[in-house]
């Protein structure tokens, strides 16, 4: 029978640290082939909504991750995302655990953004900032200040409430938080930013990058009419995706960029395992504005659970 677990299962059994190096393998297992993630067919659901299967293959498991994004839950009080994952012995077809997908898609998008921040940031980087500051903002806060030494921590929020809920979950950092009033603002005085809204209109113009800046763009929902960053933002910038095939399948902001002509599908084939295996491939001067599009892979999810089930196994409570 398989394994059954819930979202307050898993996130006892999460470590952020664990989970990074965990992204940074599967990503390059994915540049080298030996790991598969083909992109994924939203499939149209009553509303407005969408369902996307989010398969993948790594060693002897199978996943698929179906995300449900349904933007009328706003109106009942829920979640517009969830998920659930399941996962399969690729040797025997045996269901081996059904997951709440809620707590591991929040560590492994936080996880994979410290990856990209880790190969293509500036060393001296010193300043993050934050666009947004929900539950995604609190694990990019964690996640990107063990990947470097943060003097300070500079966030938007629409919310007075949800910036004091940011600033109590990630206290045990120590790193000074300060409020700015405007997503432009945050831009201007951070090193790293990351962009954490499900925007449909650009929250960010490509006019406000600085020379040797690093954008992690993560909140647009995967939608070809969402996004984040402008057109011209996507043009300045040094792109870097998660998936070449799942972005063209998945990103509004590289997809509309793509249709403005500010950019040509050449300009995204740069994957993240590929600057892992090759970091020459990324950052090339320390004047490049450097942008990782993260639209979330099935492999992510997977890699990710299959350290749950290692911790598990181990006895790890």
């Amino acid at each position: 029978m398989p394994l059954i677990l819930a979202h307050a299962d898993i996130a006892a059994l999460l470590d952020r640290r664990a989970v990074r190096q965990a992204m940074e393998f599967a990503h390059a297992e994915l540049a080298a082939g030996r790991f598969q993630n083909p992109a994924p067919q939203a499939l149209p659901l009553p509303d407005n909504g969408s369902a996307l299967p989010m398969v993948a293959v790594a060693g002897d498991h199978v996943a698929v991750k179906l995300l449900t994004d349904l933007p009328s839950n706003r109106e009942r009080g829920l979640p517009v995302q969830r998920s659930t994952i399941i996962i399969t012995s690729a040797i025997t077809g045996e269901c081996v655990a059904i997951l709440d997908g809620r707590a591991i898609t929040a560590m492994r998008t936080a996880a994979t953004s410290a990856v990209a921040t880790k190969y293509l940031a500036l060393q001296e980087s010193s300043v993050l900032g934050l666009i947004g500051a929900g539950n995604l903002a609190i694990e990019h806060a964690h996640a990107i200040a063990d990947v470097r030494r943060l003097r300070e921590i500079v966030v938007w929020s629409r919310t007075a409430e949800t910036l004091e809920r940011f600033r109590a979950r990630t206290e045990s950092l120590d790193i000074p938080t300060r409020s700015a009033d405007s997503p432009e603002s945050v831009l201007a005085r951070s090193d790293i930013v990351c962009t954490l809204t499900p925007s449909r209109e650009p929250i960010v113009s490509g006019h406000w990058f600085r020379p040797g800046q690093h954008i992690n763009a993560v909140g647009a929902p995967p939608r070809r009419d969402h996004r984040e960053i402008d057109s011209y933002g996507m043009k300045r910038a040094r792109l870097v995706v998660d998936s070449h095939p799942t972005a063209m399948a998945k990103s509004g902001a590289v997809g509309l960029a793509i249709a403005e002509r500010a950019i040509t599908e050449d300009d995204v084939r740069t994957e993240l395992g590929h600057i892992i295996i090759d970091p020459a491939l990324g950052r090339r001067s320390a004047a490049d504005i450097t942008l990782y599009e993260s639209v979330g892979l099935g492999l992510q999810d997977l890699v990710t659970t299959q350290f749950v089930l290692a911790a598990l196994d181990q006895g790890v409570a």
